[in-house]
């Protein structure tokens, strides 16, 4: 019988959509000039992964690194308008050279701009996961990137493999595949080396203790956000593949070589499956959060019921009805999130109560529950950490 790396290894080989994330390191130097050399080798290595019948979504970084260069900047900008100036700048040269490449190998490109306020909104949500879907159907490489020239901290994704995270999310992609310039995820060994990891089923609080930051001028994100990345994913049963992309004929080794890089995820079960339930356990940023009791979190995740108003302990911020908040046990756990019936004001009041005492609290019973089971999404005991946010 296979073991669980086994089996994530045959699944890797057989993947058909992948997400190919692209790091600022590869693609520019400390000062952000374009490493076309590089560049190219990577598309080549893109282009053959089509040949072999596989549909690939390319993120890639590099946009302002390369406005930087072109702009003659010693720094990435700290101030928000000359960051959207180097991505504006950047952004053209990024995809002209895209365009370029691909069209040695008789393949389109088509740019896809996207910011966490478009994806938390449901209807520019499809609008976007139809875009992509559309343009692999007709055999486009979609080009996926953050739009730094518009974004700001309140709508922004933040970093490219968090980026990365929610592409594969939206696209159900089989693979996510986060090529940087270290050759994987190392930890200490029992002889206190760093080692690298060749395969985690599941990333641990352990695991984060030994990630690192940014690791250049130019780049955001590191090793802690490509982890944060690959435990989203992996609760949809996805797997990430971390890897050196300065290897020559990277792409081919990844779905050949078991050596290569960290692979992460085996739960080809994991519960979240749904578009909308992905929408709604990963899209979206919290806007409060209910602490509930122990015969509520069992209710939700093993009975598969409805939050009733009776099993909630806490309530937490303001918000209205119709929002988004996390529901949490009295530790603190991640237990699932979802869309409230009743506003914090209102569920603050019923709290604790059975339904039927709702109408005489509150003067109205709209709905039984606070939270519908259709309108939540529960999660596994492990979840990242960019799922509270």
């Amino acid at each position: 019988m296979k073991t669980l790396e086994q089996q994530a290894r045959s699944r890797l080989r057989d993947s058909k959509r992948v997400v190919v994330k692209l790091g600022t390191r590869l693609l520019a130097d400390r000062g952000g000039k374009p490493n076309r050399a590089r560049i190219a080798e990577l598309v080549n290595g893109v282009c053959a992964l089509r040949k072999e019948g596989r549909e690939v979504v390319l993120v890639s970084s590099g946009a302002i690194g390369m406005g930087i260069d072109a702009l003659g900047l010693k720094a990435r900008p700290k101030s928000l308008p000359d960051l959207q100036m180097a991505a504006a700048v950047g952004q053209t040269r990024l995809m002209s050279l895209y365009a370029e490449l691909f069209a040695k190998q008789k393949l389109q490109v088509g740019q896809v701009l996207l910011t966490h306020d478009l994806l938390n909104h449901r209807g520019r949500h499809l609008n976007a996961r139809n875009t992509l879907l559309n343009l692999l159907r007709n055999g486009i490489v979609p080009v996926v990137n953050e739009n730094d020239v518009v974004s700001v901290d309140e709508i922004r994704v933040g970093d490219n493999d968090s980026l990365a995270a929610l592409t594969s999310l939206l696209v159900d992609a089989d693979t996510l595949v986060l090529l940087t310039s270290v050759s994987g995820f190392k930890r200490p060994s029992a002889k206190g080396q760093m080692t690298k990891v060749g395969y985690l089923p599941k990333v641990l609080p352990r695991d984060m203790k030994h990630a690192g930051g940014a690791g250049s001028g130019v780049s955001v994100g590191g090793m802690r956000t490509k982890l944060e990345a690959a435990e989203t994913i992996a609760q949809t049963g996805a797997l990430t593949l971390i890897a050196d992309g300065r290897k020559k004929d990277i792409l081919k080794s990844v779905f050949t070589s078991p050596t290569i890089g960290t692979l992460i995820g085996g739960d080809s079960d994991a519960g979240v499956r749904s578009s909308r339930k992905k929408w709604l356990a990963f899209f979206h940023r919290s806007s409060g959060s209910l602490v509930v009791d122990a015969g509520a979190s069992k209710a939700m995740q093993s009975g598969g019921k409805s939050l009733l108003a009776v099993g909630i302990k806490k309530v937490r911020g303001s918000f209205d009805s119709g929002a988004l908040v996390n529901i949490e046990s009295i530790d603190g756990s991640l237990l699932a999130r979802g869309l409230v019936d009743y506003s914090s004001s209102e569920i603050e009041k019923i709290r604790g109560r059975a339904s039927k005492d709702i109408a005489g609290i509150l003067g109205r019973r709209d709905y039984d529950e606070v939270i519908h089971r259709d309108n939540m999404v529960v999660f596994g005991l492990n979840r990242a950490k960019n799922a509270k946010k």
